[in-house]
């Protein structure tokens, strides 16, 4: 999904479509930031690409690709452009990096992580690798690079039990995400050998919360990232990725709905939909906060902060992480 801002900037437009979600006062501050973020992109000849959990200023705003992170994946594969600006967090800019090793990647803010990619190191996947023999590993794209480069295979939340399935085997590694991995445990046949690392926006929500949604407010879809708990999975309508989500969405037209994961998601995707209900179900990632207007003109400007990948990591993880995308090529979840 691309954006289509104007020579001008396109703020007029931007501003009709998030009104509902910015007061003038703040779109006061944001208006210029965006005009000058638009012009500039423009003639330094960069693409922004923009996580469905980014700000909507950002993400309706100054974004030429939006989407979840199998999406930016495939979508910086195939980018012709030569500097990439990433608003997102730490690991999806590397993983532009990974597939576009000769391009300037940009990440607006370096402290943008990943407490998943933060749960997992690439010694961790060694020791597994030896303490399970001949199994091999599967790992979630929420990592870093170094992780990647020793994974058989990369996935999505949108892919996770195709790809698991598509390797042909009785047992997988499953990595780094526990309940992302109970979620494919409980959806194949294959057994899978889980971590224990855990989204801290997705591991806050309880499948108490998720009663409570429908007692306040009766007859409300609620619809669930794979990130969350099996309780809280098993208590929903609808179980997937941010752009199954908006798939749903578009096909169903649910009168009410309630998105279970990261507060921004609803709040962009409600612009695309205003004649949907959003039940706020607001949990902020911290990490994509810091990804601002101010600090993505900023990294257009002064061209910082570089990505940088090993190159012989850089190998080894792009193998993971095309393996990845040539299952993601089908249907996506």
């Amino acid at each position: 999904m691309s954006s289509s801002n104007d020579t001008d900037g396109g703020t007029a437009a931007v501003y009709d479509k998030i009104r509902h979600l910015v007061p003038e006062i703040e779109w006061a501050v944001h208006e210029p930031l965006i005009a000058r973020i638009n012009r500039l992109k423009r003639e330094v000849g960069a693409v922004i690409l923009a996580h469905n959990y980014q700000t909507p200023e950002i993400y309706h705003g100054v974004a030429d690709i939006k989407g979840d992170s199998l999406e930016l994946a495939k979508r910086a594969a195939e980018t012709e452009a030569d500097l990439i600006v990433l608003c997102g967090v730490h690991f999806m800019a590397e993983t532009a990096k990974i597939v576009n090793p000769t391009k300037t990647v940009l990440i607006p803010d370096l402290e943008a992580g990943c407490s998943l990619a933060d749960s997992i190191s690439a010694a961790d996947v060694v020791e597994l690798r030896r303490r399970y023999p001949g199994v091999p590993v599967v790992t979630y794209v929420n990592t870093s690079a170094e992780v990647k480069a020793e994974t058989d295979v990369c996935c999505t939340s949108a892919n996770a039990v195709e790809v698991v399935e598509s390797l042909g085997v009785e047992r997988v590694i499953f990595l780094p995400d526990e309940y992302l991995g109970r979620w494919v445990r409980a959806n194949t046949e294959v057994e899978v050998i889980l971590w224990h690392g855990r989204c801290e926006v997705h591991e806050k929500f309880t499948a108490a919360d998720v009663r409570a949604y429908r007692e306040q407010f009766p007859g409300v879809r609620v619809i669930a990232h794979p990130e969350c708990s099996l309780e809280v999975l098993e208590a929903s309508d609808m179980v997937g990725s941010t752009a199954g989500m908006i798939r749903y969405l578009d096909e169903q037209r649910p009168a009410k709905v309630v998105m279970i994961t990261e507060c921004s998601m609803s709040d962009n995707v409600s612009a695309e939909f205003p004649d949907i209900e959003f039940v706020r179900s607001c949990t902020m990632c911290p990490h994509m906060k810091k990804i601002t207007l101010e600090a993505v003109l900023g990294s257009l400007e002064h061209r910082r902060y570089e990505v940088e990948v090993d190159p012989e990591v850089g190998a080894r993880a792009l193998r993971a992480v095309e393996r990845m995308l040539e299952v993601g090529r089908g249907p996506r979840g």
